[in-house]
């Protein structure tokens, strides 16, 4: 029911910035909360920020707020992270997902139905 497809991974020095997207096909893109979440080798998936179906919802992860930014355009079903003052520990597969979970919370990944493919981003020292 939905194919996601994030972008915009890359290396970049710390204190650098990075802009991925996440293009969601499907009809329903709308009715679908989105969410981030980083894998470094040997970790545990981990969540960085989500968004709710109609957009007027975020939530972050300690470390990240401030820093990161989500959005959604649901015209051009796309959802972004915006990363700011990048981290070497912060190296990782970034995934999007979206959930069509209700009343739950989205920090979880096991409230989330479909995931993309990850795309590296490299934060060197």
């Amino acid at each position: 029911q939905m194919q996601l497809v994030e972008s915009g991974g890359g290396t970049v020095q710390a204190g650098g910035s990075l802009r991925l997207s996440c293009a969601a096909s499907g009809r329903f893109f709308s009715r679908f909360h989105m969410g981030w979440f980083r894998q470094a080798p040997g970790k545990e998936r981990e969540f960085v920020a989500t968004i709710n179906s109609s957009g007027d919802s975020t939530k972050y992860a300690d470390s990240v707020k401030g820093r990161f930014t989500i959005s959604r355009d649901n015209a051009k079903n796309t959802a972004d992270l915006q990363m700011l003052s990048l981290k070497p520990e912060e190296t990782a597969v970034y995934y999007c997902a979206a959930s069509i979970s209700n009343g739950v919370e989205l920090d979880a990944v096991g409230v989330y139905n479909f995931w993309g493919q990850g795309t590296q981003v490299t934060v060197s020292s």
